[in-house]
C-alpha cells in the first residue's frame, strides 16, 4: 500500500492549475520558455521567496491529516483500490492507495453534498482540490499547498474534472476516479502522468456563477 500522501507537490508549468485542457496550457510540442536562474545581483519578489501564509479561515486548510483517519469512500479498480477521506475545516484531503490503482470507466463519489445551487456544466466555479497519479500514489497537483482556492469555467478543464463537478451542489466534497481519456491521454510528463495513468481528483466545491 503506498503511504499517507504528503502535500509535496510537482506542479507543472501551467502552474494555476493541472486540470485546464492542454489547449489553454499549451501541448508539449510548443516551443516552452526556459527558465533561467537569477544571478547573485538578482533579487526575487518576496512573494515567491517568502509566500504569505494562508488566511486562517481559508477554504483549503494546508495541514495534514492525522495518521489513520477513516476513508469516506473506498473503490475497487481493474487494478487496485483507492480510498478517500474528504478535507475537513483544518485538515486537506487523504487519499491511499493499494496499487497500482486504475479504472476502466470514470467513477465519481459524493463524499458530502452540500447545499447551494446545481452546479451547470458551463459554470465558472470557485475550487479547492487534490490530484494523486493512481499509478504510483503521487500528489501532482494541489491548492491545498497555498491554502487558496482557485476559480476557472468548467468549459477549460480536462474531461473527467468536469464529469466530477456539474450537476452537483454547491459546497459538495466531491472525489472522481478517471480514466487516462477523461484526464491526459496523451501523459503529461512535466507533472509525471504517463499514458494511461488513472488520475483521483477530491474536490470542495466553494463556489459557482453561470
Amino acid at each position: 500500500m503506498f503511504p499517507r500522501l504528503s502535500s509535496s507537490l510537482a506542479i507543472a508549468g501551467c502552474a494555476a492549475s493541472l486540470v485546464l485542457t492542454l489547449s489553454a496550457c499549451g501541448s508539449d510540442s510548443e516551443p516552452q520558455a526556459t527558465a533561467s536562474t537569477p544571478s547573485a545581483t538578482e533579487t526575487l519578489p518576496s512573494w515567491l521567496t517568502d509566500p504569505p501564509a494562508p488566511p486562517a479561515d481559508s477554504p483549503c486548510p494546508t495541514a495534514v491529516p492525522a495518521a489513520g483517519v477513516a476513508p469516506e469512500w473506498t473503490q475497487a479498480g481493474a487494478t487496485g483500490s483507492v480510498a478517500v477521506a474528504g478535507p475537513t475545516d483544518t485538515t486537506a484531503p487523504s487519499v491511499t492507495f493499494e496499487g497500482p490503482f486504475s479504472v476502466t470507466e470514470t467513477v465519481v463519489h459524493t463524499l458530502k453534498a452540500g447545499t447551494g445551487p446545481i452546479v451547470a456544466p458551463t459554470a465558472q466555479v470557485l475550487v479547492c482540490y487534490m490530484g494523486v497519479n493512481g499509478r504510483d500514489g503521487s500528489v501532482f497537483d494541489s491548492t491545498y499547498e497555498q491554502g487558496q482556492p482557485i476559480d476557472f469555467g468548467l468549459d477549460r478543464v480536462v474531461p473527467g474534472f468536469q464529469k466530477a463537478i456539474a450537476g452537483q451542489t454547491v459546497g459538495s466534497t466531491v472525489a472522481v476516479a478517471m480514466t487516462s481519456a477523461d484526464g491526459y491521454p496523451e501523459g503529461q510528463p512535466s507533472a509525471g502522468i504517463n499514458p494511461g495513468d488513472t488520475l483521483v481528483f477530491v474536490i470542495k466545491i466553494i463556489d459557482a456563477s453561470a
